[in-house]
């Protein structure tokens, strides 16, 4: 097939630091090459892909100290659709950009929504396009809003491949991902420190995000036990993971997938995570990891998160989250969005909900 894959501007593709998202477009797209596929990737042009480059910003947009993404997400849109006829399927990683307008071109358009979509200012955006074709990454995502123009699940993937067995777990606690509030980084401090467990702290801090560092989590530094190691390259990341005792993931939020507990696990390295979002979809209660409800219990399950099986936790990610699984899933979504396009093919169901208003709104036919 014909594939477009249109990835973030944020961070390159793989990303050189953070960036979950631009790691799946990265894995999917080099996983959619190996099997032939004829993949063109509209990213930043400081990315590295085996597919077929198409550079809509010279290079990605935070290393040139850009923090507005839309109108570089915009260009990227308009670049991919007035190709649309050279492609089968038009993949979009863009967020909420290319919603509308997938309808207005001649190829099918696929959306992978990365972020939280309990927000209710962006309820009346999909309520009014039912029409788009939407891929969730958890089962969690998709029941939050389940009315919406879904055509499937498919979760993230990585190549485990990339991550380095450690079969011994380390002395710490590891904690990584963005600086913010959502993230839980004040609850994982609480965590060791009621634990008496020493954590180390790799996160990102965007210039959004530096008054709530400088002002909450900054102070909570100054204690004993606790050390913030800055942002990780992708090799820094493999051993941060791969030597800790288990990561810290008390997410305060609907995450729709968790990209960093698959990484975590493949390096055999169990998560302690809040039951929030697609937590008890990635993690196996008691046997990749603990599922807490509370702080408390989280700095509980620190005593017997050494305990686990950390080869279990490798072979649950190279089963259920790797990225020949996520390839498949994807192929089977481009293969139905196709079909639905030839003459005689029964609508989606996103599709049939849009038929039925336009022909409520028509009203009847007059003779």
């Amino acid at each position: 097939m014909r594939i477009a894959q249109l990835a973030p501007l944020i961070e390159p593709v793989p990303p050189t630091l953070y960036g979950g998202t631009e790691r799946v477009v990265s894995t999917l797209t080099e996983a959619l090459v190996e099997r032939g596929h004829e993949v063109t990737l509209f990213a930043s042009g400081d990315s590295q892909t085996s597919a077929t480059l198409v550079s809509v910003t010279p290079e990605a947009l935070r290393l040139a100290g850009i923090t507005n993404a839309l109108p570089a997400s915009l260009l990227s849109l308009r670049m991919a659709f007035e190709r649309a006829a050279e492609f089968d399927i038009i993949h979009s990683h863009l967020d909420l950009v290319p919603v509308p307008f997938g309808r207005f071109v001649p190829t099918p358009v696929v959306h992978t929504l990365h972020g939280r979509l309990d927000l209710p200012e962006i309820q009346p955006l999909f309520e009014y396009c039912t029409d788009a074709h939407l891929v969730a990454i958890s089962e969690n995502q998709r029941r939050l809003v389940p009315e919406w123009g879904w055509v499937g699940t498919v979760y993230n993937g990585i190549n485990v491949d990339h991550y380095t067995f450690h079969p011994h777990p380390g002395d710490y606690l590891a904690f990584l991902g963005r600086m913010t509030p959502e993230k839980g980084i004040e609850d994982a401090i609480q965590v060791a420190q009621l634990a008496g467990i020493p954590l180390k702290i790799a996160a990102k801090i965007d210039p959004t995000e530096r008054v709530y560092y400088d002002e909450r989590v900054a102070p909570l530094l100054e204690g004993q036990g606790v050390e913030y190691v800055g942002e990780v390259t992708e090799r820094e990341k493999d051993a941060f993971l791969g030597q800790a005792l288990a990561l810290v993931f008390p997410i305060g939020w609907p995450e729709p997938f968790g990209l960093v507990m698959a990484e975590a696990m493949a390096t055999g390295t169990p998560v302690i995570a809040a039951r929030y979002g697609a937590v008890p979809e990635v993690i196996a209660d008691g046997e990749t990891g603990i599922i807490c409800d509370s702080v408390q219990e989280m700095a509980l399950a620190c005593q017997r998160v050494g305990t686990l099986d950390r080869a279990a936790c490798r072979a649950r990610v190279a089963e259920r989250f790797s990225h020949t699984r996520m390839a498949d899933g994807y192929e089977a979504v481009y293969r139905q969005l196709s079909a639905a396009e030839r003459p005689g093919s029964p609508p989606l169901p996103g599709q049939q909900r849009d038929n039925e208003r336009a022909t409520a709104s028509a009203g009847p036919e007059v003779g």
